[in-house]
């Protein structure tokens, strides 16, 4: 069996020739669809033929991993060992001629992250992890910068569109209000796994999010538990794929998050 650094090293050429692909193909301006069904299938159109060039050079790379496919579903195999991984991460953006969006890798092993690449292709940026061993943006060591959130740049991201997220909603929407007296702004920049990494790598003060969401959030948040960040649920819990909700911040700033967060029931 590879270790993990030879895996990390794979799995970063990998998301790096499907980003070289999609960004190729991208549109510059927006897919000209008006319904819910048109935008489907013109996402299908581009995702379909990525995420099979993804799982083709993964599958070469651990070919005793299962390949996930219930990634809009929040939850993640308790057992055994599994690629998670989303082609076209942010694809709204993708579809809109936008450059926020990414490519994301993440082998988990019974239930947990094990190793995780997440690339944005548009501004050439690749942060990759190994459990264990670190976080790194395009080789180099990274960390969170502990800035209090007065001075704090957080980001968060719609909860996810699956059923029975009302509550999620709700929640949403009484964090930001709790939040945006407390921040120097918020901002929701994209896919939310390069979203999380970029906690890790100090660009953001911290991200939060309500909802289950365990397939978007598993790679940024080994990258940026990695990185040296907090990485819980909104109530300062220890976060698992299973939590409905999640926050990381570099340790100062999180506690200080967790006290605003106190008050969304």
């Amino acid at each position: 069996m590879q270790d993990l650094g030879t895996t990390v090293d794979g799995m970063a050429a990998a998301v790096r020739a499907v980003g070289a692909h999609l960004a190729a193909v991208q549109r510059p301006e927006p897919v000209p669809a008006t319904t819910a069904a048109q935008a489907l299938a013109a996402f299908r159109a581009v995702d379909g033929p990525a995420a099979a060039m993804l799982r083709e050079r993964l599958g070469a790379l651990r070919p005793s991993a299962g390949w996930w496919e219930d990634e809009l579903t929040g939850e993640v195999p308790a057992d055994g060992e599994w690629w998670v991984c989303d082609a076209t991460d942010g694809a709204v953006q993708y579809l809109h001629g936008l450059p926020h969006w990414a490519v994301t890798a993440t082998l988990v092993r019974d239930g947990e992250a094990r190793a995780a690449v997440v690339h944005a292709p548009r501004s050439g940026a690749t942060y990759t992890a190994a459990r264990g061993g670190g976080a790194r943006l395009d080789g180099r060591p990274i960390a969170p910068v502990p800035r209090g959130l007065e001075v704090a740049l957080a980001a968060t991201a719609h909860p996810p569109l699956v059923g029975g997220n009302d509550i999620a909603r709700r929640r949403a929407g009484a964090s930001m209000t709790a939040l945006l007296g407390r921040v120097l702004a918020v901002r929701n920049l994209g896919p939310t796994a390069l979203q999380v990494a970029r906690v890790g790598s100090g660009h953001l003060g911290l991200f939060w999010e309500y909802g289950s969401d365990a397939g978007n959030l598993l790679p940024g948040a080994l990258i940026a538990a990695e990185a040296g960040a907090v990485v819980t649920d909104a109530a300062g819990r220890p976060w698992s794929p299973a939590a409905d909700s999640f926050l990381a911040a570099a340790p100062g700033p999180h506690a200080e998050a967790v006290a605003a967060l106190a008050v969304v029931d």
